[in-house]
């Protein structure tokens, strides 16, 4: 029989363990992303993005912001902008997922995202769900989670982290591996 202290400690160590492991959790690799279709603005123009059409194009680089106009999501957003030429050489289509409003992400896709790509309204944070994209801290917002996604629909890569630094570095070259490996033909 186990003494009672001993108890308290292994269930102390146990407790501890559970809350150092993150509610949310990245989609395996390899396993089909799931489709979706949402209102999204490039330019401040909104349409309907469908990730089944993107995908025909190429590889989609979908990334899950918790707000537009943070600190945090303008310097991400900015880092997407300045690397859409790399991202377009490569062949990938970038779109970045939040729950703000449509209307706020019209203003955010000119000014922020810098007319270089679209961002998408989730407003019943399906697709956040969807992507195990929610944040422990706050249900209502996203995790900063970024995914590739092949043309077949596999995941290729996932990455989440609160600092938005290391993103479009990590997505950009997985985009890039991609297009050497998959060269397109004449």
């Amino acid at each position: 029989m186990i003494p009672s202290v001993w108890k308290r400690v292994a269930l102390g160590a146990l407790m501890s363990a559970a809350i150092a492991i993150p509610a949310s959790a990245n989609l395996a690799l390899g396993t089909k992303a799931p489709m979706f279709t949402a209102t999204a603005s490039m330019a401040g123009k909104e349409f309907k993005f469908s990730l089944a059409d993107a995908l025909k194009k190429g590889p989609v680089v979908l990334y899950f912001y918790p707000a537009a106009f943070t600190p945090g999501c303008t310097i991400e957003a900015h880092n997407f902008a300045e690397a859409m030429d790399q991202y377009t050489a490569a062949g990938a289509t970038v779109i970045g997922v939040s729950h703000d409003p449509i209307e706020k992400l019209d203003q955010f896709s000119v000014s922020e995202c810098r007319n270089k790509f679209a961002v998408a309204a989730d407003a019943d944070a399906s697709i956040m769900k969807s992507y195990e994209a929610v944040s422990d801290q706050n249900p209502e917002r996203a995790a900063r989670t970024s995914y590739v996604i092949a043309p077949t629909g596999e995941i290729l890569y996932s990455f989440t982290d609160r600092t938005p630094d290391q993103h479009v570095p990590n997505t950009l070259a997985v985009v890039q591996k991609w297009a050497k490996d998959h060269p397109k033909k004449s």
